[in-house]
């Protein structure tokens, strides 16, 4: 073989090991970058999905909601810490993205869930969603299933929610 061939099976070979990213999606001055979400154990009625939302238009827009066929309701969720106990809350009116800002999704923040899960997320697999913007409509979404315990997609860097208690 020569030493080209070599590479060029290396660098497949890689690739095929590395887990595969969810594309990034643009609606108007939206972008959506990196979705993905926790996978879930067996019998588990939620789950949550997390991304990178970045407005660069001059007005606001809000993520109000979303669908999948996976689960039941799609919900956006604020987890805060109050008096050392992590609280978790539906944001009834979705989450507003002002302009210039870039919003990260990510355990222990902002996060949206799938309540009612119809099947397990399994690590590896992909599903898609509908987010549903108040001005720029809605759009579809790939988010890639990441281990159980996940704190970012395989290219970021989360963090843990440190043990800290939570109440939902």
């Amino acid at each position: 073989m020569s030493r080209l061939s070599l590479f060029v099976a290396a660098v497949l070979a890689m690739s095929l090991a590395m887990p595969a990213l969810a594309d990034d999606v643009t609606i108007g001055s939206l972008k959506i970058s990196a979705p993905w979400a926790r996978a879930t154990p067996k019998g588990a009625a939620v789950g949550g999905g997390y991304m990178t939302i970045t407005n660069t238009g001059s007005a606001p827009d809000r993520l109000v909601g979303g669908t999948t066929e996976i689960a039941g309701r799609f919900e956006v969720h604020e987890m805060s810490i109050d008096n050392g106990v992590m609280k978790m809350r539906e944001l009834a009116q979705g989450l507003e993205i002002k302009p210039g800002e870039k919003v990260e999704f990510k355990p222990g923040s902002y996060h949206v869930m799938f309540m009612g899960l119809k099947q397990q997320l399994t690590q590896g697999q992909h599903f898609k969603a509908t987010l549903q913007f108040e001005k720029a409509g809605k759009v579809d979404v790939d988010f890639a299933i990441e281990g159980l315990g996940a704190q970012s997609p395989p290219s970021g860097g989360g963090h843990s929610s440190g043990g800290m208690p939570m109440k939902h």
